[in-house]
């Protein structure tokens, strides 16, 4: 398989882009889709965040209280601003629905490389098994991308690019303009998944052959992928990809670089970004310049690597 491949963006661009596993977790307090129509709104709220952070969708699923996918992007730093952003977009679906803020306050976003021919193909055979979890069929699982791989029936439906401005906010829940997309509806107002995922990259990742696809998704161990996606990714940042990370969060905290931070604020910082995301106290001794022992006691006096984004 092509692991590492290159593709126009929705920017325009061609570039090299890699697979990676984008999760929003955690969430224990509500139930985030009620009905269809949420459920309707977080797959748009996927596929419009995917043209405006410029990366492509291959595959997703979305279920009550989290959702998956994977997405070709340049950098770690992309998908992980990727899912960011989405996660964004659903609060304020939320709020605006319902009137309740902060919703998604406990959500963990992760994205993880998928680094070897295996384990992209776990992982994309692993996310259309979460409809497993709202106890529904996979095949007829209204809210993932799998009706998208391996079909060949000719796709119709009524263009996005057609739609008024009015339209667009009212059923893509933007106001992005989206006039040169070729995503399409169905008669009931849903994207169609062939129409706005990248199909051919899933499917080369099988050899082109379906039912190798079938297999893996049930031969996956999804206890096993949730432990090696969600609980303990096995992959962190480089330095120089961590300290944009690092910056982006000061930034959203501080209105600050790190380099104006004073010490009090650097060890907030090195707190919060030790549990949201896979790092060790060496990393952010380099990136904020304190000493191992003064970050090591403010994160509970462990000098190792976590043990995931949920470690206390």
């Amino acid at each position: 398989m092509q692991r590492i491949v290159s593709r126009l963006l929705p920017d325009g661009s061609w570039r090299q882009v890699f697979p990676f596993h984008v999760s929003l977790e955690g969430h224990q307090t509500a139930v985030l889709c009620r009905d269809d129509e949420d459920y309707d709104a977080v797959v748009k709220i996927l596929c419009v965040c995917a043209k405006r952070m410029n990366v492509i969708m291959v595959i997703y699923a979305v279920v009550s209280n989290h959702c998956h996918a994977a997405v070709l992007a340049t950098s770690q730093v992309q998908a992980y601003n990727y899912g960011r952003e989405v996660k964004r977009m659903i609060s304020m679906h939320y709020s605006f629905r319902y009137g309740q803020s902060k919703v998604m306050r406990s959500v963990d976003v992760q994205a993880i490389p998928l680094d070897s021919d295996g384990y992209v193909r776990n992982a994309l055979a692993y996310i259309p098994r979460n409809a497993l979890d709202n106890g529904c069929n996979i095949n007829e699982y209204k809210w993932s991308g799998y009706r998208a791989m391996f079909s060949r029936n000719q796709l119709s439906g009524k263009p996005v690019s057609s739609l008024t401005k009015r339209e667009t906010e009212g059923i893509m829940h933007t106001g992005d303009k989206l006039d040169g997309v070729k995503w399409l509806l169905d008669d009931n107002g849903r994207l169609i998944p062939r129409s706005w995922c990248d199909y051919q990259y899933l499917e080369q990742a099988f050899e082109n052959d379906a039912a190798y696809f079938l297999r893996t998704i049930g031969n996956v161990s999804p206890a096993q992928m949730h432990e090696l996606l969600i609980e303990n990714p096995r992959v962190r940042l480089p330095d120089a990809e961590f300290v944009k990370y690092a910056n982006d969060a000061s930034q959203r905290w501080y209105r600050l670089d790190i380099q104006e931070l004073s010490i009090e604020k650097k060890i907030r910082l090195a707190s919060y970004l030790f549990r949201t995301i896979r790092t060790s106290v060496p990393q952010l001794s380099r990136v904020l310049g304190l000493p191992r022992d003064k970050l090591a006691n403010s994160i509970g006096g462990k000098q190792h690597t976590p043990q995931g984004p949920n470690h206390k």
